[in-house]
């Protein structure tokens, strides 16, 4: 076998062991995807400046998030379908993350429930809200996460309405997935894939299975979030979740320094620049390109998380470089789920720790505190 020896190895691995209709879930953005490639590309566009005949002997990526202490500046980014990625994907990633020293975030739309997760850690995990139309359903599961002693809430703001995500569309894609004659073989040649699946706790939306029974739904992907997610969702709503909420509150999917500014003014804890992996608003900008001034305009008055197009440890040095506490990776981690469940997730966790320390080597850096703007090249 092919040593797996970075991000890329992963996916390639997972493209191979995951059925096309959720590999393509996990890959695709929003229209023409313009912004999700811009989330990698001015990432790599960033040059370091090497360093030499420096003492960086003792070197540690410990760090304080939400006042939780990590041994990494980076967390996993809640995604919806990873049961369906690999059989029970929530258990593998979150004991991944928690093996590693960091932190899983749960989200609203995944397969397992937040009790069945839960149930399968020793620490509780962060948990990730989208908010319905039906507020007593939201107040529900704001609840069950309270119960679950999760110390840290993330609001997905940037989702009144999911962008159009073409291959979802053209491979049909629902929930639990539909054989038909575009998809059967595709599975069919993957036995392994169908039979961790077939054989996990949960096949559907865990989290909001009450609600669909309550609504009467039938899920599909295209047009489901347009029916029960909240356009009105707006920031005396926000208000109202601070309320029911006595742990760190984030607003995720901050892109613009007006936004945040206001984030800061409402209260909230944190927010994570983010244009939801570029699968939503196409045509936004990279969230690289909009962290610095989003950093400069909040201050210290809350904590800057980053998210988007995160492939290496180069790529989380940037972030923090450009005044991110910490990052959340998403397709990264998704990449390593799919190619081998709990031990690749851990390797995608291991590449970006691996790459990450010989960065700050060669940028003469010792600690997490030590990565500012001083590393890259300025123009």
């Amino acid at each position: 076998m092919t040593p797996i020896t970075n991000i890329d190895d992963l996916r390639r691995l997972a493209r191979r062991r995951c059925p096309r209709i959720m590999f393509d879930y996990v890959e695709s953005g929003s229209y023409d995807q313009v912004t999700m490639a811009a989330n990698s590309e001015r990432l790599k566009r960033l040059q370091f400046r090497q360093r030499v005949l420096i003492d960086t002997t003792g070197r540690s990526m410990a760090t304080e998030i939400l006042g939780e202490k990590l041994a990494l500046p980076f967390c996993i980014a809640p995604t919806g379908l990873s049961g369906l990625v690999w059989g029970d994907g929530e258990i593998h990633a979150a004991r991944a993350a928690e093996a590693e020293g960091t932190r899983y975030t749960l989200s609203t739309m995944s397969i397992l429930t937040i009790e069945d997760v839960r149930a399968a850690v020793k620490d509780p995990f962060w948990f990730q809200l989208y908010v319905f139309r039906d507020r007593g359903f939201s107040e529900e599961v704001i609840a069950r996460a309270r119960a679950a002693g999760c110390p840290v809430l993330v609001v997905t703001v940037d989702l009144p309405m999911r962008g159009q995500r073409h291959a979802d569309i053209r491979n049909g894609l629902t929930v639990p997935p539909r054989l038909n004659l575009k998809n059967a073989f595709d599975i069919a040649i993957r036995p392994a894939w169908a039979l961790r699946v077939l054989k996990a706790k949960r096949r559907t939306f865990g989290n909001i299975e009450a609600y669909l029974k309550r609504t009467q739904s039938i899920l599909g992907t295209a047009n489901w979030s347009a029916k029960h997610f909240d356009a009105s969702l707006n920031w005396r709503d926000i208000d109202w979740i601070r309320k029911l909420w006595p742990g760190k509150l984030v607003l995720k999917g901050i892109l613009d320094a007006d936004d945040a500014r206001i984030a800061a003014a409402a209260g909230v804890d944190g927010i994570v620049v983010s244009n939801h992996g570029g699968r939503q608003l196409d045509g936004a900008p990279a969230t690289i390109d909009a962290l610095p001034r989003i950093a400069a305009a909040v201050g210290d008055r809350l904590e800057v998380l980053f998210d988007g197009g995160i492939r290496s440890g180069q790529d989380v040095m940037k972030a923090l470089a450009l005044g991110a506490r910490g990052c959340m990776i998403g397709r990264a981690h998704l990449y390593g789920l799919a190619a081998a469940g709990e031990p690749g997730v851990r390797k995608a966790i291991d590449i970006l720790r691996q790459e990450m320390e010989i960065t700050m080597m060669l940028t003469g850096v010792k600690s997490v505190g030590e990565i500012t703007r001083e590393i890259l090249v300025q123009d």
